[in-house]
């Protein structure tokens, strides 16, 4: 009987060790000037494509801007699915501007279908162990918009996972030529409230590590929500202009994308150059 509850005890041990994987990047797939397979977003994806081979525990995450110029559904047919697409089943998607850019973002919804959550609103969560993972929409206005935060407000509420983990495409905080977008500052203020730890974005064609930072964008070196600004999925790389308080570190020579290793009341991260598979940036911390 010692020997059942043993192995169930460590049976349970093994199960709760388990850690996930996300590769991030938004600003993706662009195929104006070249074909899919000498893009940059061909190099991500084969980035992305080899650790997710070694790793089923392993998920992309897209920041937004998934294709150029707007998101028609051609462009995710004949660019975006040729690329990163190979591994659209382990995907976690979150839709940009330039998804916006037809009526609707019909190309997006389309393409992703149930990836993208319920009833084309572009928000939803997924639970991968001891983490809460929420999807975003940073594009709608309005009542959509509050729809969004009163539902983020309950499904943090029902959901008290050890560890949290939000993204989505306009970044609240950025050195990057757009900076600071207040859309979402609402919900920076719900989810550092509730003691998220991770936020992704994109939308600036850079990467860039904050500090982490409290409800109101100031560094707190205790406790706060770490964010990455991770525009480097494929789309061309652009300035870095007025370096905003908090941000640690900043890049924008090479393409690539954001490894977030994610454990029980830890993290770790990467960025990893799609260039030379050169680590550019790296750390570790616990949950708040």
């Amino acid at each position: 009987m010692n020997q059942t509850v043993d192995a169930q005890t460590k049976k349970s041990t093994k199960t709760k060790s388990i850690a996930f994987t996300l590769y991030a990047a938004g600003d993706i797939a662009d195929c104006r000037k070249l074909s899919a397979a000498d893009t940059k977003a061909a190099k991500t994806a084969a980035l992305i494509a080899a650790n997710l081979q070694k790793d089923r525990n392993a998920y992309a995450v897209t920041l937004g801007d998934n294709t150029y110029p707007i998101g028609k559904p051609e462009e995710f047919n004949d660019c975006y699915d040729k690329t990163w697409g190979q591994f659209k089943a382990r995907t976690l998607p979150s839709p940009g501007n330039h998804d916006y850019g037809v009526p609707l973002a019909a190309g997006y919804y389309n393409y992703f279908d149930e990836l993208a959550g319920a009833q084309r609103r572009g928000y939803y969560k997924k639970l991968l162990g001891n983490w809460l993972i929420l999807s975003l929409n940073s594009n709608i206005k309005d009542q959509a918009m509050q729809a969004q935060l009163d539902w983020l407000k309950t499904t943090l509420k029902e959901n008290p996972a050890t560890c949290t983990l939000a993204f989505w495409h306009h970044p609240v905080y950025s050195s990057g030529g757009h900076g600071n977008i207040k859309t979402m500052q609402e919900a920076w203020k719900i989810l550092a409230d509730a003691k998220a730890d991770i936020i992704l974005s994109s939308h600036d064609h850079h990467y860039e590590r904050f500090a982490t930072m409290d409800r109101d964008g100031l560094p707190h070196p205790e406790n706060g929500m770490r964010s990455f600004v991770v525009g480097t999925g494929g789309a061309k790389l652009s300035p870095i202009f007025l370096v905003k308080d908090g941000s640690e570190l900043r890049q924008n020579d090479h393409h690539g994308a954001l490894k977030l290793n994610l454990a029980n009341n830890r993290y770790t991260w990467e960025f990893i150059s799609a260039e030379n598979n050169q680590v550019l940036d790296k750390g570790q911390a616990n949950c708040q």
